[in-house]
């Protein structure tokens, strides 16, 4: 392909996601499928211009006069991101073979008038909506904050499934396999990789064997505060595609029982490879919408940890395009969400025995606000304090330390400027009663 063809073809890209609420990443393979003729250095070439755009996307948009197709965005990128002259962008667009046509008179003047001070929104690479959440939850930090989200390609976490290997060995085999590993600061189970260029973990012997995980460091962490114990029952309420399930396995060192819910059964279906591959036993449950399915367990369970619904607004960093889709109606439908599904939790949970409410949201609508409404309406639950978390195993002292300093009470926040993590939210709760 051509360097042009390639733009058409990121453009294309672009509206795709755009019309979908499939992520990014499945539209690209569709992309690469359906047009066989693309090699590996094209692939690449077009992913990379279409993250590139969707993490500057309210940048470009501002620039390119509130125009959100593709066309414009890559041509605002060229000039905005690459910060080339109007002549070789022209050239790029001649219009001849499988390059875009020629540059508009509108589309050349918006490239050639200076943009002018961006307002902060912009600077920081989020949607406007919710500027004035990030403003009184971060303070002065709000635009580091945004812009640290928003703006680098993260990297890839592993967690070492400590029950078959040693953090060494799995090293020592990324090593061989042409990685650079780096240990995790906070989590003493991680491994990091760099994104450039992604590695294929998932064809990594290592990873077939179980020997490791894709995991976050934020949410390795959240399984570790979480108090998870060998010989307890342990319910992870809401298991999604159950990488915290096996998080909290590993902290049960396989011990006790460990059960899984969720209202999807696919979800649950995709777990049961996992379990298989990393060598543990877990009950999977389906559960119903109104929380059916696993009452037998009411006043039972020692530790009922809730990864709640929320936006992902945590993993913006890794899916920039949610970015643009999240709606402030769609953050109040899962407010309600979340609360209505820890009132579910909270029965399962027995007199001295623990509640775990987790997001990977940035919103305070999702975290401080659901947090506040539970404690109200739930005086049998007590909060617990972070500190009291942290002897917890899987914690490296210096995660100890730094955990201890963004704890707020009985509260976390982590995220990509304070922490080197996606976006997470903890809070820690006993049953008193």
């Amino acid at each position: 392909m051509t360097p042009s063809a390639r733009l058409a073809a990121a453009a294309s890209v672009l509206d795709s996601i755009s019309q979908s609420r499939q992520p990014a990443e499945a539209v690209l393979k569709a992309w690469g499928q359906q047009n066989r003729y693309a090699g590996s250095k094209d692939r690449r070439a077009v992913a990379d211009r279409v993250y590139r755009v969707l993490r500057a996307r309210g940048r470009l948009v501002w620039a390119m006069g509130g125009r959100e197709d593709g066309r414009a965005l890559v041509i605002g990128s060229l000039s905005l991101i690459d910060g080339l002259p109007l002549d070789e962008i022209e050239a790029l667009h001649s219009g001849e073979g499988y390059g875009p046509r020629p540059l508009s008179k509108q589309e050349r003047s918006r490239i050639t008038v200076p943009a002018g001070e961006l307002p902060g929104w912009v600077a920081a690479g989020l949607p406007e909506f919710v500027v004035e959440d990030f403003k009184a939850t971060f303070g002065e930090r709000w635009v580091e904050e945004g812009h640290e989200l928003m703006a680098p390609r993260a990297p890839i976490d592993l967690r070492v499934n400590g029950a078959i290997a040693t953090i060494e060995e799995v090293e020592a085999e990324l090593r061989a396999a042409g990685l650079s590993p780096e240990r995790t600061p906070w989590s003493e189970w991680g491994l990091r990789l760099t994104s450039e260029p992604p590695p294929n973990i998932q064809a990594l012997d290592g990873f077939k064997a179980g020997r490791f995980e894709i995991q976050d460091e934020g949410s390795q962490l959240a399984c570790w505060l979480a108090g998870a114990q060998a010989g307890t029952t342990v319910v992870d309420y809401c298991a999604g595609g159950g990488g915290k399930t096996l998080g909290l396995a590993q902290a049960m060192a396989g011990q006790g029982t460990l059960v899984a819910g969720d209202v999807v059964q696919k979800r649950l279906n995709n777990i049961r490879p996992r379990l298989e591959r990393a060598g543990i036993e877990a009950d999977l449950r389906l559960l119903g919408q109104n929380g059916g399915g696993i009452e037998d367990l009411n006043h039972q369970a020692d530790l009922v940890f809730v990864d709640a619904p929320c936006s992902g607004s945590g993993t913006w960093r890794r899916h920039p395009e949610d970015a643009w889709r999240l709606t402030p109606d769609e953050v109040e439908r899962l407010h309600a969400l979340q609360l209505r599904i820890l009132g579910q939790a909270a029965q399962l949970v027995r007199p001295g025995g623990r509640l775990v409410f987790v997001t990977c949201s940035m919103l305070s609508r999702e975290n401080e606000a659901t947090a506040d409404a539970f404690e109200a309406a739930h005086g049998d639950f007590r909060p617990v304090p972070i500190a009291d978390a942290l002897a917890a195993p899987g914690l490296t002292d210096a995660g100890r330390a730094r955990l201890g300093e963004l704890a707020l009470g009985h509260r976390l926040r982590l995220s990509p400027a304070a922490a080197g993590t996606d976006g997470f939210f903890v809070a820690l709760y006993e049953r008193t009663a």
